[in-house]
């Protein structure tokens, strides 16, 4: 696979501002079109039939999801674990020299991928997925420092109608109060405070190969996929390699990757 050039002291540093003002960066056609073909080969392989180990559905019991695994759709799976490990594709595309570039362009420093997050391939079938309700991944995650960054790979369109991410941009910077978030800590839409962050919601449209880098304070949602085909993304989750896992927590279960 040939390298990309260096990116340019100009592009580096418009890159960094958009990400510091609104919490995500989209870049298109990040990923190499072989390495794509290849990842692709693999997420139909462990598809069908399944492979775990796997998240379903009916597991996170959210709006639309399936009432238990022994319900109609109960066995449609929304992520598949420990993508790093299923094949030598994702490790390529997890640490290659595109990614890491932007990462320690966005972090400020050198990086690490956090085996302990993500590291999957998200799926969102068509009739039994389900609604994801605004919230911050860093509610999961336990580090000296919640500045981590997750990579989302689009291996298809992504968009409103099949269930494609949602984003409040600059909330990755603005504080929210423990009240304006329900039990679970996804955002509240009954109060009256959060209705203009709400309607500040931007709909994300991927295509094939474009990449999603997005701040873990930033508040994100998905809706249902309405259309007839699997919607399929790659997503692995960084931070900076002096940014360390709080010993004993989930975050601290798997060691993260030096990216070099």
């Amino acid at each position: 696979m040939q390298a990309q050039p260096p990116l340019g002291p100009p592009i580096a540093e418009l890159d960094r501002q958009r990400f510091e003002r609104h919490g995500y960066l989209v870049v298109r056609g990040l990923a190499p079109p072989a390495l794509l073909a290849a990842m692709e080969r693999a997420v139909d392989q462990h598809l069908d039939p399944l492979l775990g180990p796997a998240e379903f559905e009916a597991d996170v019991a959210y709006p639309g999801a399936p009432a238990d695994r022994l319900a109609p759709g109960g066995k449609t799976p929304r992520r598949l674990l420990n993508a790093l490990s299923r094949d030598s594709s994702f490790r390529s595309w997890a640490l290659s020299l595109p990614v890491a570039r932007r990462l320690e362009i966005l972090l400020g420093g050198p990086v690490a991928l956090a085996q302990s997050h993500h590291n999957c391939i998200m799926t969102k079938y068509p009739g039994f997925s389900s609604d994801t309700a605004w919230h911050q991944d860093v509610r999961y995650w336990s580090f000296d420092r919640p500045e981590l960054i997750s990579v989302w790979l689009a291996l298809g369109e992504e968009r409103e109608e099949n269930g494609g991410l949602r984003v409040l941009p600059g909330t990755h910077s603005q504080p929210v109060d423990r009240g304006r978030l329900d039990a679970a800590l996804f955002l509240r839409q009954d109060l009256e405070e959060n209705q203009a962050l709400l309607n500040s919601a931007v709909d994300l449209e991927l295509r094939r190969g474009d990449v999603l880098f997005f701040h873990g304070r930033l508040f994100h949602a998905a809706g249902r996929n309405r259309t007839q085909t699997v919607k399929r993304s790659v997503v692995f989750t960084y931070h900076r390699q002096d940014n360390r896992p709080i010993p004993g927590t989930r975050s601290d279960a798997y060691p993260s990757l030096p990216l070099a």
